[in-house]
Formats: structure tokens, C-alpha cells, sequence
């Protein structure tokens, strides 16, 4: 458990009015009865965090292309529809940080991301 896990813990199971231990118990006995629940909240956030790092490899290879073609137009190779692909990786760039932003935010909350 990191340090901002802990305190919603502990911020938590003193809202409800129970010892720490207590609190754990009763979520864990909460998080077991329904495990259909539980199994698809972690699946999905694990399938959230696998599609965030294979957009990032992702990222790293368009990188690489760009590079390639930076090497073309140095040499007066013509490339029409440069800006437009640019555009496109920054977008998608863009969207793959605010999906990171809203899982960090939605771990950090506790809440929907």
C-alpha cells in the first residue's frame, strides 16, 4: 500500500467509526461475497494498465518513424501529409495522457475513472 492508499484506509475505517483492522475485515468479507464484482474491477484496471503500456511501446516506435522521417526530409524527400500524421500521434498522445491522468486519479480516489 503506498502512502496515499494508507491515509484513504485509515481516513476510511475512522469515518465508519472502526479500528483499522476492523474496517479490513469488513471489506475484505465485503470484496469476497461478491466475487464477480471484485474479480472484474481488478481485471479492468489491469486491462486499463496493459493497454497504457502497450500504447506507450506504441508511441516509441511512431518516435522512431518520425525519426526516419525527419532523416528523409533533410535529404528532399517530399512528405504531403507530414503535418497531418503529426497531428494524429498528438492527439493520440495527448488522449493516452489524459487516460493515464484519469486511472491515477481514479486509484488515488477511489471513484470511477
Amino acid at each position: 500500500m503506498n502512502e496515499a492508499e494508507y491515509r484513504r484506509f485509515t481516513d476510511a475505517a475512522a469515518a465508519c467509526g472502526m479500528s483499522k483492522a476492523g474496517f479490513l475485515a469488513y471489506a475484505v468479507d465485503r470484496a469476497a461475497r461478491d466475487l464477480n464484482r471484485t474479480a472484474a474491477e481488478i481485471a479492468t484496471e489491469r486491462e486499463v494498465i496493459g493497454e497504457l503500456f502497450a500504447a506507450r511501446r506504441h508511441l516509441g516506435r511512431i518516435h522512431g518513424l518520425f525519426n526516419q522521417v525527419a532523416r528523409a526530409l533533410n535529404s528532399g524527400v517530399e512528405a504531403p501529409q507530414l503535418e497531418a500524421a503529426a497531428e494524429a500521434v498528438r492527439g493520440a498522445a495527448h488522449r493516452m495522457e489524459q487516460a493515464a491522468d484519469a486511472l491515477l486519479a481514479h486509484r488515488d480516489s477511489g471513484s470511477p475513472a
